[in-house]
Order: C-alpha cells, then structure tokens, then sequence
C-alpha cells in the first residue's frame, strides 16, 4: 500500500521548546538545517471565560506546518499586563517565533502592544508613517485618541500589512503581534509570511480503521515510534453520528522516508489486529 503523504496540522503540544539555533550546536555539519519552532500566545479575557472560541490557532498551525516551521506550544492568557510581558519574554527566549493573537485594538483593555515594548524594554510610541496612514482615512477630527492607539508601536518594531481594516500589527524581534479577529488576523498572517522563510514541510501520512478499540493497539503503536524516534506517532479514536466509529493512526515528521516506513508499519499493525487498513482520515 502507498503512502500518501500531506500537509499537517501539528498536535498541541508536541515536544518542550528550543530554537533551531540551539539545536545547529549538536547537529554534525552534513545534516540539514533544524526547523525553526514557534510558539502561539493567545491573549484575552474573552477567550478564557468561554465567550469567545478561538478560531485561530489551527489557521497558524497549518500555514507554519506548510512553510516546516514546528509549532510546539499554545498558552492563552487573560489581560493583565505583568502575565503578558512575563510570558513574550519567556517564549521568545525559548522558540525561534512566537506569534500573538488579541488586544491590539483601540479600546482601554487593548494592552499587548505596550505590553510588547515593555518586554522589550523600548518605548512605546507613535508609528509616524502608520499615523499619517490612518489619519488619511477619516474626516478632520475622526482620528481620536483611541484610534491613534493602533497606529502606537513599540520602537524599532516593523508593521505587519493589515488590507482589511488598515492598523498593523507588528514584528519585533521574534515576536509577531497580531489582531484577534479571525479575518483581520489572517490577512495578517499572509503578509507576514514570505519573512519567515520555508524549510522542510512538516508532512503526515493517516490510516484509520472502522471499530477498532484504540487500547488493542497501544502496544504496536508504541513499538512504531520507538522504530521512527524522529517522527509523531498517534492514534485518534473517532464517533460519528450514524454510529461509526473506530481510531486513526497518524505519523507526522520531515522525513519522507520516515515516513512511508511508519505508514507501512501502521498498515501491518491495523492488518495484524484483524481490521482492515483504510488510507486516510475517516471521512466525517
């Protein structure tokens, strides 16, 4: 049976963080370059309390996934300034990016961007071309104070384009500042992406089977990542509505050949179990 190997949304999270630069130190010099690793910080109280369902980590997941960029942790935090700061600087000391979503809008509980000068310990301040940017799209008067915010930025920091509704987001560093809202974010996103350049994709290759206990298979399972260290191996237990159900086993990894090893070991694993091996997620 063929793999079939595809772009992969990494699981979170899937190892303790170290940036590839770290990691060159131990690598001898005819191997690769390490993939960068990345880390999301998802900021707001309205993501905490369950108001508001994050709609963007797997968005980032995917795209850093794509470009080999390994995501290895998601923290979500509340609103208050020393929790922001203590953690900019302890995840950008531990990945090669850390990206942020939420609080850099105009109102009083919009608290990243300073929060991000202050880890960086450089001033917060207005973004001149920015300023003269925004204040071009509103009548004498309409770029108050609040709006003027948005366009405020820690020194040194590089805009992030924002097509949809204008303010930037930012770079500084490692770090990546950018909106909450889903739409805005991702527009974000895309224009931030050709700087972050591309490495080995992280590729995965799936097979599930139908009615199959995921505790039948913990020890095979087992077995092949023991056999393929430098890969993810897992299993997924699955319900659908019409009664289906069953697992699916997924490797993931920048190692093609890896990875075709570990495919071909799931499919005998499945086979030996009495399951027939079904290439693929299950259908939902």
């Amino acid at each position: 049976m063929t793999a079939h190997l595809l772009h992969v949304q990494p699981a979170l999270p899937i190892a303790t963080g170290m940036r590839a630069q770290d990691r060159l130190q131990d690598q001898p010099m005819t191997e690769p370059p390490a993939n960068p690793t990345a880390a999301i910080l998802v900021i707001g109280n309205e993501i905490l309390s369950g108001r508001t369902q994050d709609a963007n980590v797997q968005f980032i997941a995917q795209r850093l996934a794509a470009r080999g960029i390994a995501l290895r942790e998601v923290r979500v935090i509340p609103d208050v300034a020393a929790t922001i700061i203590g953690t900019v600087n302890a995840l950008r000391a531990a990945f090669d990016h850390v990206f942020t979503t939420g609080g850099i809008g105009p109102t009083h509980d919009d608290i990243t961007s300073p929060c991000v000068a202050e880890a960086f310990g450089v001033p917060w301040e207005p973004h001149e071309p920015t300023m003269r940017t925004m204040a071009a799209l509103f009548p004498e008067g309409g770029f108050n104070a609040a709006r003027q915010r948005m366009a405020t930025l820690p020194r040194g920091a590089v805009p992030i384009e924002n097509r949809i509704s204008v303010a930037p987001g930012f770079s500084i560093g490692n770090v990546h500042v950018m909106a909450g809202v889903p739409r805005i974010m991702r527009a974000m996103f895309e224009a931030l992406e050709p700087r972050l350049g591309s490495y080995r994709p992280v590729i995965s290759t799936a097979v599930h089977a139908e009615g199959l206990p995921e505790g039948a298979l913990a020890a095979g399972l087992e077995e092949i990542q023991r056999r393929f260290p430098a890969l993810d191996v897992g299993s997924y237990p699955y319900e659908r509505r019409d009664d289906r159900h069953g697992v699916a086993l997924v490797a993931k990894g920048t190692d093609a050949a890896a990875l075709a090893g570990a495919h071909e070991a799931i499919v005998a694993l499945i086979a030996g179990l009495g399951r027939t091996p079904i290439e693929g997620e299950p259908p939902i």
